[in-house]
């Protein structure tokens, strides 16, 4: 195989000049022979020979800044510069754990109340049925109250009809006498005196007389006004009494509502806590499954490592790994509104269930995508989650697509980031349709633990 000999590299001209061929300057002994140069040139690559496979690794080395004789002088370099990243992750967590604490004393007091929502509701409920027996017990005495004016009223107005009658007959007596007497009867009354004495007696008689059809006619027409206006009373008695029941019927209406309400209520809590406390226990059992699952696919991991290296085999290619320096860089698996967050969330009836990732909501059978190259770990039908995705990303590192509709990729098989791993499912949960991602690494050399998904995606804009 001929050797490999370097040529110089010839400058490029300015732009619009010709390039020339250099002169060559001439030997002051006269012109050399070609024989000599050929030599030359084949010693050159006789003493090349024996360093040309270490060209690469020296050239390497010195882009790099490696110190000749150290092949882990990158390593060494590198070391600061990681410890220096994990200690800024460590003072932003410090950070955020001081600011979380902060906000939990902050929301101390409304997340009390929160947790009593629904005694209070009841209470309240309790308190309106309270409220609403006295209402209704004020309108049944109202009731009682008007009917027992109705009777007197209807009593004094049977009294003074019967009154009325006896005058009104009088009157009619009166009436007939004076019309049957004529308009004269007066005057003859009058002239028929037999003395002054007894005109003067016949003159009292007769204002009398007149006096007394005076007041009968008063009586008359002061009864009658009475009938009418106790008549009128009665007529409002009647209707505030149909008023009133009417009334008293609507409260009983809304009391057996409150009642319903009570109770319905009631029911509600009570399933919704059997349900909370389900679903936590659910929960725990899953994650539990989850991380044993992880656990396994690590030590697996690391087997494979151990055995390649105790057999002398060559390193199966690793997984492009995702380092801590990639927090905030990854793409996001499927847009969808945020469901629940990373850690323990507090429901209204004072349960606390805890998330080991986030939840995003997206219609099923929207694609799910990778975040980061790797290789699937586990694709398949996992008890609890459904059909899922576990991808390895070499380190320790693993991210974790759940809740799946179906599963469009193969155990063992590499993908690359953006790839389709399957479609969102998760429609039989109580959350609904969504997917719940999770990220999993290695904390102080020891198994991967759970971390929080959005310290690790991208950044949404609001």
């Amino acid at each position: 195989m001929p050797a490999r000999t370097h040529a110089a590299v010839i400058p490029a001209p300015p732009p619009g000049k010709r390039r020339t061929p250099p002169t060559r300057p001439r030997s002051p002994g006269g012109p050399r022979r070609p024989c000599s140069g050929l030599l030359s040139s084949l010693i050159l690559v006789f003493l090349l020979l024996p360093i040309l496979p270490i060209l690469p690794s020296l050239s390497y080395g010195l882009s790099s800044g490696m110190p000749f004789g150290h092949p882990s002088g990158g390593l060494d370099a590198q070391q600061p510069e990681e410890l220096r990243r994990e200690i800024q992750d460590s003072q932003r967590r410090l950070e955020e754990i001081r600011e979380e604490r902060a906000r939990l004393q902050r929301e101390m007091a409304s997340l009390r109340s929160r947790v009593q929502d629904v005694s209070g509701q009841l209470q309240n409920i309790e308190r309106q049925l309270s409220a609403s027996r006295s209402v209704l017990a004020e309108i049944d005495f109202q009731v009682e109250a008007v009917a027992e004016q109705s009777q007197t009223t209807s009593t004094h107005l049977l009294r003074t009809r019967e009154q009325f009658r006896e005058r009104q007959a009088l009157l009619n007596v009166r009436l007939r006498n004076i019309y049957k007497r004529g308009t004269l009867h007066t005057t003859q009354v009058l002239l028929g005196a037999d003395s002054f004495v007894d005109l003067l007696n016949r003159y009292r008689y007769l204002q009398m007389m007149a006096g007394y059809d005076r007041s009968l006619l008063g009586d008359v027409k002061r009864l009658e006004e009475e009938l009418a206006a106790q008549n009128r009373d009665l007529q409002e008695s009647l209707a505030e009494m149909s008023r009133l029941r009417q009334q008293q019927l609507e409260e009983l209406a809304e009391l057996r509502q409150v009642e319903m309400s009570h109770q319905q209520t009631l029911t509600q809590f009570r399933t919704r806590e059997r349900q909370t406390m389900s679903r936590m226990d659910q929960l725990a059992a899953d994650e539990s499954r989850l991380t044993g699952l992880v656990a396994d696919l690590e030590r697996r991991r690391l087997e494979e490592e151990r055995r390649r290296a105790l057999a002398g085999a060559p390193a199966a290619p690793a997984s492009p790994s995702i380092a801590r320096a990639d927090m905030g860089q990854l793409d996001w698996p499927v847009n969808g509104e945020l469901l629940y967050r990373f850690g323990p969330e507090r429901r209204p009836n004072g349960t606390v269930l805890r998330w080991n990732g986030i939840g995003i909501r997206a219609d099923p059978g929207t694609p799910v995508l990778a975040v980061r190259e790797g290789t699937v770990a586990m694709a398949g039908p996992f008890e609890g989650y459904g059909p899922s995705v576990i991808l390895s990303h070499g380190e320790g590192f693993y991210t974790l697509y759940l809740y799946l509709e179906e599963v469009g990729v193969v155990e063992g098989r590499r993908v690359e980031a953006g790839q389709v791993l399957g479609t969102v499912g998760g429609a039989s949960t109580p959350e609904g349709p969504h997917l719940e991602f999770q990220v999993r690494a290695p904390v102080g050399g020891g198994p991967p633990q759970a971390m929080d998904p959005l310290e690790w995606l991208r950044r949404r804009s609001p």
